[in-house]
């Protein structure tokens, strides 16, 4: 395994992801997988934008992911799931390299988010219904210092932190900007990954 991938694995392990204590507050399942990509030696995050035609999150980028089914037997199954359906990309294609802090959304969900390395040979078919467009955006353009934007809005009577990466002619936020925030918080802390500090 590539050695960025490899200390990223064991800064995964060493440190999982914290799952949501919300009393009080009933949250749907759901899960997403943020894939990374080898294109030569440069690696890249891979993102999806959605329709605008959709219900929910229309337009807006994404990682791959959505909410768990009755037969999904763990939210890592419906991650791997949904990038086969979303992508075409199989489950053996994909290295879990482990799981980032759980997040609530607005939309009354709780989401896990797992992290995975593809193969880079895999080829993408995405799902024209679900997908607009696929973004392969390169991690040293996300780790420049600075990016990331915060705007305060309200929410259930309270002030929130809400993150926007502005990044070429795309606007990461939400839920998303939120878990792009905690992975980058990581890398930023691994030598193999250089010095460019996050956000």
């Amino acid at each position: 395994m590539d050695p960025r991938f490899a200390q990223l694995t064991r800064a995964l392990q060493q440190h999982p992801g914290r799952q949501l204590n919300l009393p009080g507050l009933e949250l749907r399942d759901s899960a997403v997988l943020a894939p990374f990509i080898l294109r030569g030696d440069e690696p890249r995050l891979l993102f999806t934008l959605r329709p605008a035609h959709l219900r929910r999150h229309a337009g807006q980028v994404s990682f791959p992911g959505g909410a768990r089914d009755p037969e999904d037997p763990t939210p890592l199954h419906t991650a791997l799931r949904e990038v086969r359906e979303e992508l075409g990309v199989p489950q053996e294609s994909v290295e879990v390299l482990g799981m980032l802090d759980e997040i609530p959304t607005t939309s009354e969900f709780r989401v896990v988010p797992y992290v995975g390395l593809l193969d880079p040979f895999v080829e993408l078919h995405p799902d024209a219904g679900e997908i607009a467009e696929l973004l392969e955006i390169p991690v040293s353009d996300l780790l420049v210092p600075g990016l990331r934007r915060t705007e305060k809005r309200f929410y259930r009577g309270a002030e929130r932190d809400v993150y926007f990466y502005d990044v070429g002619r795309h606007t990461i936020w939400g839920a998303t900007a939120r878990i792009l925030s905690n992975l980058l918080a990581v890398l930023s802390g691994l030598p193999a990954w250089g010095t460019a500090a996050a956000p």
